[in-house]
């Protein structure tokens, strides 16, 4: 079936809502947007689903929302009829947990799944009002659930929301999980004929219940317990600025740091309130400078240290600091604080966490730490100078979770921190996702123990450069929607695959095709295998250690390109990246000009 049939299916469903049949009607004449709808299903990959709000197969509606849930719940029957140790409806009535933020249709979409679920006789907890990610993650093992789902499409733009489900561990569905889920969506043809008990019978018969502060404050007191220093040891004077970027970040965030005993947090009042929209910004991406603008504008007023913000479903936070070299006097607004990446921020936490733990004596023999391959390796050379082990995962906190998982379990190894280069970060053993409440306080924490001792940041950054090597890292996202996009991710990726482009003053030892789940040592010829999933991801390493990645994105519609070079000297690696950022560039975009 084309996807012109799909289209008139829809219009001339019975059970299609009046409004959402007015908005399919009006695309009558615009056949580009009818096929974007319509040529294929919103795919449900191992982050579950996102895409822009709008009718459609394609689209994030009721009717995709209704029909992934139903695939959900098929499969969680599925396992409860396979349980020894307890009875199929005791299973089930462990629940399902389910959270949402402020996006455009965010509650619409978490009450829906909820009331599918309650149609399928699972017990279900809906939070009362918009929180964080992590504290759906949190709650999940909190209550014992079988299984927790959170509406948000994290930093995308107004227009898209999304679906990620977890399992019951709190973690994020890996892909063998992921794949028993999709195999049970897919069964589903039908799209309007997905039952949804109403509310109050859900809750009358206590399939659907609410909740929210309990878990808020013993999911704080976790938080808090996460923090290394009395405050006798730290500069609880230190000015800082936080923004939640209109986001679920707010409340969480400043009562953290309120408690910590920081008394001089300010707030960009414009950017408080929930807001679907994201007016004040370009993009609700911490990653952005331009999310910054705001909160860079309060700091130089107030004279703040540092400045955090938070994306809409507070998983993810950035990081400003004060620049020491900034003169008042120029007026140059933009060189007044620096924005960290990823990268930075991480090997910052993590050494702050590793140093102060060996000083108070409360480094375990057993820790160990996870990142990406796509994150900076000074991390692996900090981890190793304190005698802890890294280990490495696929890009995406669902991985790191997993692997600490395991590690834990079967190694009983002990987790001390995982983090990605895309501004995520996780401490402790109670949350399995990256949580930007955690940050928030050891971020706090962190700069006012340096503050104490009469450090910036940005001096402690450059020290651990002068003592590990200089490691620069980059990146660039090329974005390509529709199916014409995804052929010209899919030559891209052929094309690298097929010829390695070679970097002026590099040389190429080893190409990792995750993809194939193989490394190719260029000098020996020698084939390892790789112990990753399978993923379309190629990573090649030059001589000296640094190396470029190259990876459609699971969650929107861009190709990504990773560079990470290091040097003794910070200007030598900033040409490596540059000369390397500039040969790849030139044959992306030759092979998306074809």
């Amino acid at each position: 079936m084309n996807y012109r049939e799909v289209y008139q299916r829809w219009l001339e469903n019975e059970h299609l809502d009046p409004e959402a049949k007015a908005e399919l009607l009006a695309l009558s004449d615009n056949e580009e947007e009818i096929k974007d709808r319509f040529y294929k299903d919103l795919e449900f990959g191992t982050g579950g689903l996102r895409g822009k709000v709008a009718m459609g197969t394609n689209r994030m509606n009721i009717y995709t929302v209704s029909r992934v849930t139903q695939g959900l719940a098929d499969y969680l029957i599925e396992i409860a009829e396979e349980q020894k140790d307890i009875s199929f409806q005791e299973y089930l009535d462990r629940g399902v947990v389910i959270a949402y933020d402020c996006r455009r249709k965010s509650r619409e979409f978490a009450e829906t799944s909820a009331l599918v679920l309650a149609a399928n006789h699972l017990k279900t907890y809906l939070f009362e009002d918009i929180r964080p990610t992590p504290e759906l993650s949190f709650a999940v093992r909190y209550l014992g659930a079988i299984a927790g789902i959170v509406i948000t499409a994290s930093h995308n733009p107004p227009d898209y929301n999304g679906y990620k489900v977890y399992g019951a561990d709190g973690g994020q569905v890996i892909p063998e999980i992921a794949d028993k889920i999709i195999a049970y969506i897919d069964q589903i043809k039908d799209y309007f004929l997905i039952n949804r008990l109403d509310r109050l019978s859900a809750m009358q018969r206590g399939l659907l219940n609410i909740i929210g502060y309990e878990i808020d404050q013993v999911y704080l007191q976790k938080v808090k317990e996460l923090a290394i220093r009395d405050k006798e040891q730290i500069d609880l004077s230190l000015k800082l600025v936080y923004t939640p970027l209109h986001g679920t970040g707010n409340i969480p965030v400043r009562t953290i740091l309120k408690e910590r005993g920081f008394n001089h947090i300010f707030v960009v009042e414009e950017q408080v309130k929930p807001d679907p929209e994201f007016s004040t910004v370009e993009t609700p991406n911490p990653e952005n400078p331009t999310a910054f603008e705001l909160a860079i504008q309060l700091g130089q007023k107030v004279r703040a240290e540092i400045l955090m913000a938070t994306d809409p479903d507070a998983d993810r936070i950035g990081l400003a600091v004060r620049n020491p070299d900034f003169s008042t006097l120029r007026g140059d607004v933009e060189q007044a604080y620096i924005i960290l990446n990823g990268n930075q921020v991480g090997v910052l936490l993590l050494h702050y966490i590793l140093s102060s733990k060996k000083e108070l004596h409360q480094l375990p023999a057993n820790g160990f730490i996870v990142k990406t391959i796509v994150t900076s390796d000074m991390s692996r050379v900090i981890a190793d100078s304190f005698g802890v082990e890294t280990y490495e995962t696929l890009t995406g906190f669902k991985f790191i979770c997993h692997l600490i998982k395991v590690l834990e379990e079967r190694e009983k190894k002990s987790f001390l921190f995982g983090y990605e280069e895309s501004i995520g970060y996780l401490a402790g053993d109670f949350v399995r996702d990256k949580d930007a409440i955690i940050a928030a306080m050891l971020i706090g924490e962190m700069a006012a123990y340096y503050s104490k001792r009469g450090l910036n940041l940005l001096q402690v950054l450059e020290a651990l450069y002068q003592e590990y090597g200089y490691y620069i890292e980059d990146q660039h996202s090329i974005y390509l929607e529709g199916p014409e996009g995804e052929e010209k991710m899919a030559r891209i990726m052929e094309s690298f695959r097929e010829e390695t482009p070679s970097v002026e003053g590099m040389e190429i030892v080893r190409i990792d095709d995750i993809l194939k789940r193989e490394s190719f040592d260029l000098k020996s010829k020698k084939i390892t295998p790789l112990d990753f999933p399978s993923s379309n991801v190629l990573k090649v390493v030059f001589s000296d250690g640094s190396w470029y990645c190259l990876r459609p994105s699971g969650t929107e519609p861009k190709i990504k390109l990773y560079l990470s070079f290091h040097s003794k000297t910070g200007k030598e690696a900033q040409q490596k990246v540059n000369r390397a950022k500039d040969t790849l560039l030139q044959k992306m975009n030759s092979i998306i000009n074809l």
